[in-house]
């Protein structure tokens, strides 16, 4: 039994937060950000809508996107670090919501690399037959921990879900290798206290050398090469890190997923939410590789080679 993706979906909210709007509130400018991050721009949700909010959203259009219904449901896992509250967990709140009253549900703390391990989690449960679906959400509401007075982290963060229904798929298609990993000792360069404290240079490091290895490392245990990549999707956090996984990989420009001049750093929405843009650009199809890799506070990472299709 393959394990894959067979409803995918996302949710965004519409105020939308240039980098002039910032320029007005902070000591920034729209080409420091750019040249600097490639950011151009990021949704912020209101002050009446939170995580749960999001993740509903988003898994509706999942589902609906899988054609099935919440009852068929058997487990939610949450990618999150910014819930509602600590608890009932925002997995627990959008089971309620969902009316998926068969299912399980738990949150996964894993920063941006949470879709990573929530997808790779849902995969267990698919293969060994416990569960026939298993619903992944990557969701947060990142600007509710962000400090707007600190121009190095502000400029940033985005808000935003992406969810997708993880079931049985046919032979050759589905997730063909995965690449989990955690570096607890690097936890000091990328935390919360109140708001996100990040060490700018260390993280940049760190994710240009662990995006690199792990692209590499999830196609060789798929026994595939850079040649059989059709796309890319690395978490969307900075132009410069993502580029760096891309000259890795020695892809093109055109295989590598960019929504992060849009949407910014969503964290464990961004992957899904680039698959969704993707698939809407018609630059994913039926039977195409693709390799979706990110890291995050933990510090965490993972990568997943995948073959699209049901």
């Amino acid at each position: 039994m393959n394990a894959g993706v067979v409803g995918i979906g996302r949710y965004l909210p519409e105020n939308i937060v240039t980098n002039a709007d910032l320029e007005k509130k902070m000591d920034t400018s729209d080409e420091w950000i750019r040249t600097r991050t490639g950011i151009e721009e990021r949704r912020i949700a209101d002050d009446d809508i939170d995580t749960s909010d999001m993740a509903y959203r988003a898994a509706k259009a999942a589902m609906k996107d899988a054609n099935i219904s919440p009852e068929e449901i058997g487990l939610i896992l949450v990618a999150t670090v910014t819930p509602d509250a600590p608890f009932p967990s925002v997995s627990c709140r959008i089971q309620e919501k969902l009316g998926a009253v068969n299912a399980a549900a738990m949150d996964i703390s894993a920063a941006c690399a949470g879709f990573m391990y929530g997808m790779v989690t849902a995969k267990q449960f698919v293969e060994s037959g416990t569960y026939k679906y298993v619903l992944v959400v990557g969701v947060e509401k990142l600007s509710k921990i962000t400090d707007w007075d600190d121009r190095g982290t502000a400029v940033l963060f985005g808000d935003g879900a992406g969810a997708a229904v993880i079931g049985q798929v046919s032979d050759n298609r589905g997730i063909l290798a995965f690449e989990l990993g955690a570096d607890g000792t690097g936890g000091k360069f990328l935390y919360q206290d109140e708001y996100i404290i990040m060490n700018g240079r260390e993280v940049f490091k760190f994710a240009v050398r662990q995006m690199g290895e792990s692209s590499v490392n999830v196609l060789a245990k798929a026994g595939l090469t850079k040649e059989d990549v059709d796309m890319l999707i690395p978490h969307q956090a900075n132009i410069r890190i993502m580029e760096a996984s891309r000259e890795r990989l020695e892809l093109p420009l055109e295989k590598m997923s960019k929504t992060v001049h849009k949407y910014g750093n969503t964290s464990a929405a961004s992957i899904p939410i680039s698959i969704v843009e993707e698939l809407e650009n018609g630059k994913i199809k039926d039977d195409d590789v693709i390799v979706m890799v990110g890291f995050g506070g933990g510090l965490t990472w993972g990568a997943i080679a995948l073959r699209w299709g049901k």
